[in-house]
């Protein structure tokens, strides 16, 4: 058995397989894909090198509806074992050629709600399977950051799956999901998903340049203020751009100016606002087009927004909508830039997008 794992939210399996499919043939690949409703991943079947080719070459992040990706290596039966982990380190042992020494594990399950209450098992069953790897020089006695991960994710009690992704090519979060808790005084739930954005789409050491204090940004749509609660929490100068409320606590901090105007009208009077974001409920070609308008006519260097998917055909969609911002950057454009997409964690029918126009180097 072999090929690539591919974690994604339950019920978007279709557009997962679509995508990791149109990417595999991109790289002269050509497999199949092997998935059920609501399982919450994808099995792309192909030969062990491709498998590993693909782990290598396709960033995990330049994939939409994926949130992790892993080399199959081999699929476990546990029913009525008693030692698992030795079980586990069979299955590995005559693929260990592949990864070589592992620098750290992953004990993980799909995002379903049968697979999520392993989660406790997991953690558990972490301990002595690290003791057993090491024993078997599998897994290096202290976790290695540039070795590839070994991943063991189960699918239910009975039924186990192991593979392993590059350091270079993974994510840093268990499943891919960055969880993240509601703020007591959050206007809304929509909050989360511009946290989690900013999270994904920021790399840890750029943060502090380009998510600075008393940056200018503006949030169209805005009411009644969950994303422009991530812009004040983060210390910028925000307006909110939308004819219906804020809510109070916004308006209280003196960092928000209210201002009651249509979202795809409003253009601000001065030059000087690095973020924008949006998260209005639209056409996603409108969307994107406004978007792209806004970094074109340099009025804002970074944006952040959200595209309503349909419902069929999304990954489809989302190919047609990036495309087309693409071309218009690149053909009205004078910069480089970089166009992030990503389903997140906190994203439902919907898909996150990131823009901006890249520093000079």
């Amino acid at each position: 058995m072999s090929g690539i794992i591919l974690l994604c939210r339950a019920g978007f399996e279709g557009d997962c397989a679509a995508e990791i499919q149109d990417k595999a043939t991109e790289l002269g690949i050509y497999g199949y894909c092997q998935t059920q409703p609501d399982q919450a991943y994808v099995t792309y079947h192909c030969q062990a090198e491709e498998a590993d080719h693909i782990a290598r070459k396709l960033a995990l992040k330049e994939l939409v509806f994926a949130r992790e990706m892993f080399v199959l290596l081999s699929a476990i039966k546990l029913a009525g074992v008693e030692d698992r982990a030795s079980a586990v380190l069979e299955a590995l042992l005559p693929h260990q050629e592949s990864f070589a020494l592992a620098g750290d594990l992953r004990v993980e399950t799909p995002d379903t709600n049968e697979a999520n209450q392993l989660s406790k098992f997991c953690r558990k069953f972490s301990v002595p399977l690290r003791q057993t790897l090491r024993k078997a020089e599998l897994l290096s006695n202290k976790p290695l950051a540039k070795r590839p991960l070994l991943h063991v994710m189960f699918v239910n009690s009975a039924h186990a799956l192991t593979g392993y992704s590059y350091s270079y090519n993974q994510t840093p979060h268990v499943g891919g999901i960055l969880r993240l808790k509601m703020p007591k005084d959050g206007p809304s739930r929509s909050t989360l998903k511009l946290d989690e954005a900013f999270q994904v789409f920021v790399p840890e050491h750029e943060r502090d340049k380009r998510i600075q204090a008393g940056m200018k940004a503006v949030d169209l749509g805005a009411a009644p203020g969950g994303w422009t609660y991530q812009l004040v929490r983060r210390d910028m100068m925000v307006q909110a751009v939308d004819n219906g409320p804020m809510a109070d606590a916004l308006m209280e901090t003196g960092q928000v100016q209210h201002i009651r105007e249509d979202g795809f009208k409003f253009r601000p009077k001065r030059k000087n606002v690095h973020w924008l974001v949006c998260d209005m409920v639209e056409k996603p070609a409108r969307v994107g087009e406004l978007m792209t308008s806004w970094l074109l006519e340099g009025d804002c260097q970074e944006a952040i927004f959200n595209l309503k998917l349909p419902m069929r055909q999304r990954y489809a969609a989302v190919k047609e909508y990036l495309a087309q911002i693409t071309e218009q950057l690149q053909t009205h454009g004078t910069k480089p830039f970089e166009i992030q997409a990503k389903h997140l964690y906190h994203d439902r029918e919907e898909i996150t997008v990131h823009l901006r126009w890249l520093p000079k180097s």
